[in-house]
């Protein structure tokens, strides 16, 4: 009985498995897509095709090609978001800090399509949930990433790390969908790095 029960979950595992890695490849195919085609339209058909997979597995595994959208979007974001820390590593001090990682991530290619995710959700409240997560995901990891930076570098923030993380994003995504809202304009003309309020022994004055 024993040995039944075990090969009958095999076969289910290796079906898990196997949906994972198709999600898996479905959401780095749009990535990939989303970013060659510089935020323009990506068919059901290029998408499936890119992934090696068929295209009603988009609405099996998550329920519509928006949804897809969303988790391809913040992929993105939170692979940029990691190549963002690097960069705010190598800064001699916190004034360069909060310069370098403000002007990268306004250049960061994943930010439209992200606003265009928070834009979705607005229409669309069934993505809302799926928006959510990903952006909680993302101020987990850039608050991670500034705690383990102040600890190395002996830097303060003046505000709560979690308040930091949060605001440095909102005040980002908000710039590009103002400006894809067709405000007069350019995400240049914000004042990204005034978001962040780290700074050094030298600045504490």
């Amino acid at each position: 009985m024993d040995k039944k029960r075990t090969e009958a979950r095999a076969p289910s595992a290796r079906s898990r498995d196997r949906g994972r890695a198709t999600r898996r490849r479905l959401i780095e195919a749009t990535a990939q897509l989303c970013t060659e085609r510089s935020g323009g339209e990506v068919s059901v058909a290029e998408i499936a095709h890119a992934a090696g997979a068929f295209p009603n597995q988009v609405t099996y595994y998550f329920g519509s090609k928006d949804a897809l959208l969303v988790h391809a979007a913040f992929l993105g974001l939170l692979h940029d978001a990691r190549r963002l820390e690097r960069l705010g590593h190598q800064a001699p001090d916190a004034a360069a800090f909060r310069r370098n990682v403000a002007r990268a991530a306004l250049a960061m290619p994943s930010l439209p399509s992200a606003a265009r995710a928070l834009a979705a959700a607005v229409s669309r409240p069934e993505l809302a949930p799926v928006v959510d997560r990903h952006l909680q995901l993302l101020f987990r990891q850039s608050e991670r990433f500034a705690r383990r930076l102040l600890d190395g570098r002996g830097w303060k923030a003046r505000r709560p790390l979690a308040v930091e993380a949060r605001t440095f994003w909102s005040t980002a995504l908000g710039a590009v969908l103002l400006v894809r809202a067709g405000a007069h304009g350019t995400v240049a003309d914000l004042d990204l790095a005034g978001a962040l309020t780290i700074h050094d022994e030298a600045e504490r004055g």
